[in-house]
């Protein structure tokens, strides 16, 4: 699938948007719409290796689980999350997070996000829906993580390591 790309801007310095977004932890704050059971794969939620497996709520969705990690984490522009999810982990994924530095303190953080399918009955479930069921989840997460990141208001606990 071609890459699913929205964006947002946030009212608060670039730094701090990294920081949050760098803590695999936090995802499940702005996320949890739309991914449930989230749990860490590691002690170490931050930076390059930290990871988290969850259950996708995609409509038709038969192979839900998918698992996620930061491969690359370039302090403050860029984060990287490879992963995989579907049946037998066949799909593979790739979120990006860039953030660029915009006027009067505020961030520009766009969000792309690309999967691949591996049969042709993958390819055609994205072909039908997945693609706008994306963005549309896509843009509600960037527009959760503003409120977050501007209003100083969690939405509720972490994300835990599996098994505790």
């Amino acid at each position: 699938m071609d890459p699913v790309i929205v964006s947002v801007t946030v009212g608060r310095p670039r730094e701090e948007v990294f920081d949050y977004l760098a803590d695999m932890a936090n995802h499940s704050e702005f996320t949890d719409h739309f991914l449930e059971d989230f749990h860490l794969t590691r002690e170490n939620t931050v930076g390059r290796g930290a990871g988290a497996r969850f259950r996708v709520k995609a409509p038709f969705q038969r192979f839900s689980w998918m698992g996620v990690s930061l491969v690359e984490v370039d302090r403050p522009r860029r984060i990287v999350e490879a992963g995989r999810g579907g049946k037998y982990n066949r799909i593979r994924s790739m979120t990006i997070y860039s953030l660029e530095q915009g006027p009067h303190g505020t961030t520009r953080v766009q969000m792309s996000i690309e999967t691949v399918p591996a049969t042709i009955t993958d390819r055609a479930m994205e072909m039908f829906g997945a693609r706008s069921w994306t963005r549309r989840q896509s843009r509600r997460a960037l527009s959760r993580l503003r409120s977050i990141l501007e209003d100083g208001t969690r939405r509720g606990p972490h994300a835990t390591i599996a098994g505790r």
